[in-house]
């Protein structure tokens, strides 16, 4: 395997800390949301996460899409990521809701499919939680 890049974030605290990354882009407090007892006010690891995931699965399905000769430029997705409780452990699960605009339902959701088994992110998380894909 090639190392590309390396993104490189410091966290302290836990949920009620700091994250800064090393180029200082970067840089602000998480705080639990409210809906777990915390503070709220700030972001949490489950917005970091689906902030990340986004990008990078509409670059897997720019990358798809082209294959099949489809425009995705205006495409969307909206990637919501759960904090559950199972019996007595806490895990994550994932909804990814893609918009591709101007092709039909069935067209979209084997685009979004695709690319969902090319982004590096759903390979991340693949058969460790819960992923729903849905073209919307």
């Amino acid at each position: 395997m090639e190392k590309l890049y390396t993104g490189e974030v410091k966290a302290v605290g836990g949920r009620d800390g700091h994250v800064k990354s090393s180029d200082g882009i970067l840089d602000f407090e998480v705080k639990k949301p409210k809906e777990l007892d915390g503070q709220g006010g700030a972001t949490n690891p489950e917005q970091l996460f689906a902030a990340a995931w986004g990008p990078c699965y509409l670059g897997a399905l720019g990358s798809v899409a082209a294959n099949a000769g489809v425009d995705v430029t205006e495409a969307t997705v909206n990637v919501l990521v759960s904090f559950n409780k199972d019996r007595n452990a806490f895990v994550l699960s994932a909804d990814l809701d893609v918009h591709i605009p101007n092709i039909s339902q069935e067209e979209a959701q084997q685009l979004a499919e695709k690319a969902h088994r090319a982004c590096p992110y759903s390979k991340a998380v693949r058969g460790n939680i819960e992923v729903r894909v849905t073209a919307v």
